[in-house]
């Protein structure tokens, strides 16, 4: 004690003045037993707490002296046990809503996970009484874990040197959106809207079971194969066999009336596999089980006739097997119930059209030549017709055809309907009685002349001779027109054709019962050129037909399959009775509008790898991403 009051009066002084401290002022710590730490590191109290508060038997040297808790210690910790993939944080609210805007749901994924989580992957999130909440990830943020300020030199140097970051510094959060609420009803999975606002720091975890995924996303077990469930072009993955997940089409009555009467459209661009798409679609609705009833109530069933109109001369191919499918592909679609192989009863109507030849060394479909009849105009008189006519024209045009064909009868022809308009005394005895002006009459005549050659009355039969062997129960028939170099004649037969079909569907007193009692699919390749809006009479005529037609489809079994690079340019009217809207890559921004899918799925579709499609079909299940399958299920390509 005696030291220590000395060594203070030489730090005061005599004076009281302080001086400078020296080394020799401060002497040796081993004078009070220690090793150079503070002496009241080594003091206790009565209760086994030092001077400092810490608890003196939780101190351990490591032999040296030195002390080990005084250094800042990291928790260890590799991640959750279980198969979560982190829990529901409510540190921002944790909400349920009748809106989307008043929804608030969020999930903190623990840093083991955090590499493997993708925007619109599927999460469970259980409740204490056994349901679940089904949701899709639709947004992903780091955050920072410690207040701090990362845009600094140290910070930027070290991550240029190649250095990690450590995923424990940062906070990782998903934002879900609610998809259904999962519950049991007598051992029965079901779905219901999302009701009920889940507990806070529940386990969530990623959708892994085929029927939970299923029946939050309202997939039907079974129907008409699109393609896989998938997330960002990845197969979405189970642990049943088969892994992934089918994407099928609503297609019987008891489960409401089959999609295929609501219409399909299959949009994508240039090298988008929407050709490769279509085909293995149409592939299924021809498999053998696949029948409707001849009509309404009726316990008679057919299989379904396909008419495919194809500009670009590529799906007679679907009568041949695809050379390139090898045995695995086979069987795995035997195992998913994936009709495949190529068709038997596939038969390309080739239109004999002025001096087109046609050609076809890529398939071995059988081939029967066809014409179209004049006499098909009568009750279409836009079909004869080069050009736009006026609301003065048209109606001309139908008086002109009915006294043509009043004299003529159905052996009417083209030569003779325009030999008939080039008569001066007909066209004065119309003017004078004014029921034709002389300048609406020439002005027919020129569209009339103004057809291409050759479209009608060839020497071939006629289509109208053929209906049986063109609709019939289980048969793809293909009407190639690639060999017809002129779009007007390609346009008027196509329109012909379809038109007949359509008209004897929605007759009541139909020419043709053979048409009438066929449950029938129209596939139309590039819809967008013979389906578009446009000022004239002829395509208002045709665009309110096929408009009919989409109405009526449900109830006369009609179905409309569209496909189309454009659909920005098909007419509206027909665009609207679509129920399921196949998108596949489209770099067009107006087209991407036009398909009108949701706007998350929307944003994607420019991004999209060959195969890779979204369906919006609101009366079979949620908007999903799909894969389509890599191998065609017939014959694709010309190589």
């Amino acid at each position: 004690m005696a030291a220590a009051v000395g060594a203070t009066k030489r730090r005061l002084g005599a004076d009281g003045v302080s001086r400078g401290m020296t080394d020799e002022d401060l002497g040796s710590f081993a004078d009070f037993g220690g090793s150079g730490d503070d002496a009241s590191a080594g003091a206790t109290d009565e209760t086994g707490v030092d001077a400092t508060g810490r608890d003196a038997d939780a101190d351990e040297s490591d032999g040296t002296g030195a002390e080990t808790d005084d250094a800042f210690e990291r928790v260890a910790y590799d991640g959750a046990n279980g198969d979560g993939l982190g829990v529901l944080a409510v540190s921002e609210g944790l909400r349920i809503g009748e809106r989307e805007d008043e929804t608030r749901l969020r999930a903190y994924v623990t840093s083991a996970n955090r590499s493997n989580v993708r925007i619109g992957r599927y999460l469970v999130a259980p409740y204490p009484d056994g349901e679940s909440l089904f949701c899709r990830i639709v947004g992903l943020e780091y955050g920072q874990r410690f207040h701090g300020d990362d845009a600094n030199e140290i910070h930027a140097r070290r991550a240029m040197d190649g250095s990690a970051i450590d995923e424990d510094d940062y906070t990782f959060i998903a934002d879900l959106e609610p998809v259904s609420v999962l519950y049991r009803d007598a051992g029965e999975l079901k779905r219901r809207m999302a009701d009920r606002v889940p507990k806070p720091e529940t386990v969530v975890r990623e959708a892994d079971d085929d029927e939970e995924i299923k029946t939050a996303l309202k997939i039907p077990e079974s129907g008409v194969f699109l393609g896989h469930l998938a997330v960002g072009g990845e197969t979405v993955r189970t642990g049943a066999t088969p892994p992934t997940i089918d994407y099928r089409v609503t297609d019987d009555y008891a489960t409401g009336d089959p999609l295929a009467f609501r219409h399909t459209l299959v949009a994508g661009g240039t090298g988008s596999g929407k050709t490769h798409t279509a085909k293995n679609v149409l592939r299924q609705y021809l498999g053998e089980e696949r029948t409707y009833p001849v009509e309404a109530g009726s316990d008679r069933e057919v299989r379904a006739a396909v008419v495919q109109f194809d500009p670009q001369d590529e799906y007679a191919q679907m009568h041949d097997d695809n050379p390139e499918a090898g045995t695995e592909d086979e069987r795995r679609w035997e195992r998913e119930g994936i009709a495949h192989g190529g068709h038997d009863d596939t038969v390309a109507f080739v239109p004999k059209v002025g001096n087109a030849t046609y050609t076809a060394a890529h398939h071995d479909a059988e081939q029967i030549p066809f014409t179209v009849p004049f006499s098909m105009v009568r009750s279409r008189p836009w079909l004869a017709a080069s050009a736009g006519l006026n609301d003065n024209q048209y109606p001309a045009l139908q008086t002109l055809l009915n006294r043509f064909f009043d004299r003529r009868g159905a052996s009417g022809t083209y030569e003779g309907f325009c030999s008939f308009l080039d008569d001066p005394a007909l066209k004065e005895e119309l003017d004078e009685s004014g029921k034709i002006h002389e300048a609406t009459y020439e002005a027919v005549f020129r569209r009339v002349r103004g057809m291409p050659n050759g479209v009608f009355d060839q020497d071939a039969r006629p289509i109208t001779d053929l209906v049986r062997e063109f609709v019939k129960p289980g048969r793809l028939s293909v009407v190639p027109t690639y060999h017809v170099s002129d779009s007007r004649a390609t346009e008027t037969v196509v329109l012909a054709l379809a038109s007949l079909l359509v008209d004897e569907k929605l007759s009541s007193d139909p020419r043709f019962p053979r048409i009438a009692e066929t449950p029938l699919l129209v596939g139309m390749d590039e819809a967008h050129n013979f389906l578009a809006d446009a000022d004239t009479v002829q395509a208002r005529q045709v665009v309110g037909k096929f408009t009919d037609a989409a109405k009526q489809g449900r109830k006369e079994r009609l179905g409309l399959f569209l496909i189309t690079q454009d659909p920005q340019d098909v007419a509206e009217s027909v665009f609207k009775q679509v129920n399921t809207k196949v998108v596949l890559n489209l770099g067009d921004e107006d087209a991407i509008k036009s398909v009108n899918i949701p706007p998350a799925l929307a944003e994607k579709v420019p991004y999209m790898e060959t195969g890779q499609m979204v369906v919006y079909s609101p009366d079979n299940s949620e908007p999903v991403e799909l894969l389509g399958l890599p191998t065609c299920l017939t014959r694709h390509g010309r190589g």
